[in-house]
């Protein structure tokens, strides 16, 4: 497991990869981060990835902002995360979500999936609809009631893990997203918990759920 570095078209840009004990691998997956960076949450997420069998790569999405950015959970980490967030165009967020595809399937992968959490769920949600991964996998992505229009663009099955007692996405929010994805190989799924539920570095970690929503995404991943 190491760090490696995507050449993207304007340069290039960092990235954490994670690969099996055995080095072979079916399926890849890009993992996108929440707005704290590559951090060692996002770093962990990878190596389990690959404990599963998969070849997990975590691109830096803020290099053009602040390379190498890592962040903790605090009120300065969140505002200074926030910050970096509202600099990041959603073309250059696909941009390099696409590079970081490309090189995947350059390592000889059959298959190619996205997961994201948080600000990643909501550039999981666009990557499905405008980068064809062959599955996607959004952890409580905040921002996806405003992508709706765009789900009629996406062919691949897509799985959504909410948390009830998140506040910062509503229930409402989460029924418009299951009512628009319903004609889609979609399944919404809800959890007793916080935003942030899977991340055992915060408050609202929530072990049973998060051990749920992790073995569903394995075995999502794993039937592609």
């Amino acid at each position: 497991m190491a760090g490696l570095n995507l050449e993207l078209v304007d340069g290039g840009v960092g990235a954490y990869c994670a690969r099996p004990a055995n080095g072979d691998a079916r399926i890849g997956l890009v993992v996108i981060q929440e707005i704290f960076g590559v951090n060692s949450h996002i770093r962990s997420v990878c190596d389990r990835l690959a404990e599963s069998g998969f070849l997990a790569v975590a691109p830096d999405m803020f290099h053009r902002q602040r390379p190498a950015v890592e962040l903790g959970y605090g009120e300065q980490d969140i505002a200074t995360g926030f910050g970096l967030k509202q600099q990041l165009a959603d073309e250059d967020a696909l941009c390099d979500l696409q590079a970081a595809s490309s090189w995947l399937r350059s390592e000889g992968v059959d298959k190619v999936g996205v997961v994201g959490f948080c600000m990643g769920g909501y550039y999981t949600f666009l990557s499905a609809a405008r980068l064809q991964p062959d599955g996607a996998v959004a952890y409580y992505g905040g921002g996806i009631g405003d992508l709706l229009d765009e789900a009629d663009s996406i062919s691949c099955p897509i799985l959504f893990h909410f948390g009830n007692l998140d506040a910062h996405i509503p229930p409402e929010v989460v029924d418009a997203v299951e009512k628009r994805t319903a004609s889609l190989d979609a399944r919404v799924f809800r959890y007793d918990a916080d935003h942030g539920f899977n991340c055992d570095q915060r408050g609202s970690y929530d072990d049973s759920s998060a051990q749920l929503a992790w073995q569903r995404t394995v075995e999502f991943f794993r039937n592609l």
